[in-house]
């Protein structure tokens, strides 16, 4: 097995940008990524809900992939449970049916509905062992229109949808379909029986495979593109997944905080807890590298800042808003930020972010942040306590000892809510890397290479020698 070597382009896909990465491992086992695109991701507000705009992402895609130039290999991963339904379209050629819906759109609430009558919440856990989010791709498969499934012959999820359209292989990669509410946790195998019950057709499940699997070079149409011919492989392409096998840790005993839009926070286990309890929690159980369990919650994350950022006009504002709401007094109380008011998007007919927060405040009896600094902190410091507090529940009902918490991903940068975590959940804070997801992306196609082992220690090990963190210590008096 060679020690360094090869080069490697990761699509990752975020809920409101991409990019794509070129990495390649160096002699001294260190990799080096260079950022050769980077582009929005906006959904689209179409007559029947909110789309992605996935033909758009391709095209971005075979952007990066032109400007990154020849590599050994491709992977695609993104964010999970939307998918898009492929069959013969009204020209007679295969292909997408529908754009796919965005996880936010209203439509999921009657799918919930549909799927709850058939299989109470309790059951639906002991089944599947996911915590329960609207948006599951159970749910929104139960809420499509009318005739839309019985076209259809294959659900792909969004990074194996993009993945068949770089190579033509129609596959779905396991650690992004345990998050469909349709895979056996236990045995990580489609539940066929589930689907009966829920009345899907079982036919629009594609054949499950592993991260690390190949699945073909770039069609012929796709290389004279980009201009070139690679190898295109399965990676976890749950970006929280790909993201967890990035954490730079050094023991077993770690939690981790995959924190952008949502912020995911739990463990890594080697096998489900699916009991009533971790149910109330809210927790689910999610596929890992190498067959390990994500037992982990979902935290509503940077979501309300974007919008309360997008919502003030004021994008290029946040380091200056973090500055002042740090030197501002701990706020008298705090918002639940998983509440589902927070959902939806500032267009939505629901009143912008800040404004919800407001009404959050007025309804429980609490001040109204009277600036933006203001809400700055109370978004930051409500989100360190939901952290803070998912780490200890996680650690609980797993019986699993956590002596530091790694937070990986985009809120890595944020020093404030960084430390705030730190102060409330009372164990050192290990920030970075910024750019975990396609760390973990690229380092799994070096293993496809060759050149890395299967020991997750050696992947985690090369990932602490490529990365610069930073080490927040709790305050005393603060937890």
């Amino acid at each position: 097995m060679s020690a360094a070597g090869g080069r490697f382009a990761a699509a990752d896909l975020g809920a409101s940008s991409g990019r794509v990465v070129v990495g390649s491992l160096t002699p001294d086992r260190r990799v080096e990524l260079g950022m050769v695109h980077r582009f929005p991701n906006q959904p689209a507000r179409m007559e029947d809900g909110l789309h992605w705009d996935v033909a758009g992402l391709f095209e971005q895609v075979l952007e990066g992939l032109h400007r990154a130039g020849p590599v050994d290999s491709v992977a695609v991963d993104s964010w999970a449970v939307d998918h898009g339904l492929v069959g013969t379209t009204g020209g007679g050629t295969r292909g997408l049916l529908h754009p796919p819906f965005h996880y936010r759109d209203d439509r999921c609430q009657r799918g919930v509905e549909r799927v709850h009558a058939k299989i109470g919440p309790a059951e639906l856990y002991r089944i599947n062992g996911l915590q329960h989010l609207p948006f599951t791709t159970c749910f929104q498969l139960a809420a499509e229109a009318p005739g839309w499934l019985e076209a259809a012959d294959r659900m792909l999820l969004v990074p194996d949808l993009l993945a068949s359209w770089l190579c033509g292989v129609e596959v779905t990669e396991r650690t992004n379909a345990s998050t469909t509410g349709l895979l056996d946790p236990l045995t990580r195998g489609w539940n066929l029986d589930l689907m009966r019950r829920l009345g899907l057709p079982t036919g629009l499940l594609a054949p499950l495979v592993d991260p690390g699997t190949r699945l073909g070079s770039l069609l012929p149409a796709v290389a004279e593109r980009v201009g070139y011919s690679s190898e295109v492989v399965a990676v976890a392409s749950h970006d929280t997944a790909s993201a967890v096998a990035a954490v730079p840790a050094v023991s077993y005993r770690f939690a981790y905080i995959s924190c952008g839009t949502w912020g995911l926070v739990g463990l890594e286990l080697h096998r489900p807890v699916i009991t009533e309890d971790a149910r109330l929690a809210g927790f689910t159980n999610e596929g890992g590298l190498g067959g390990t369990t994500r037992f982990l919650h979902n935290v509503m994350g940077l979501w309300l800042i974007t919008e309360c950022l997008r919502a003030w006009g004021a994008a290029d504002d946040l380091e200056g808003l973090l500055a002042e709401a740090g030197r501002l007094p701990v706020p008298v109380g705090l918002v639940d930020v998983d509440d589902d008011r927070f959902l939806a998007p500032n267009d939505a007919g629901r009143g912008t972010m800040p404004d919800r927060l407001d009404d959050w405040c007025r309804d429980h009896a609490l001040p109204v942040p009277t600036s933006r600094a203001g809400t700055v902190r109370l978004v930051v410091e409500s989100l360190a306590a939901a952290f803070a507090d998912a780490v200890r529940r996680a650690a609980a009902l797993a019986g699993h000892e956590v002596e530091v918490v790694h937070l990986v991903g985009g809120g890595a940068q944020n020093g404030l809510l960084c430390q705030l975590t730190a102060d409330r959940v009372g164990l050192p804070v290990v920030a970075g890397p910024v750019e975990a997801t396609a760390l973990g992306n690229l380092l799994v196609q070096a293993r496809v290479a060759g050149l890395l082992g299967d020991d997750p220690a050696e992947l985690r090990a090369v990932v602490a020698r490529s990365t610069v963190t930073h080490r927040y210590l709790p305050s005393k008096g603060r937890r």
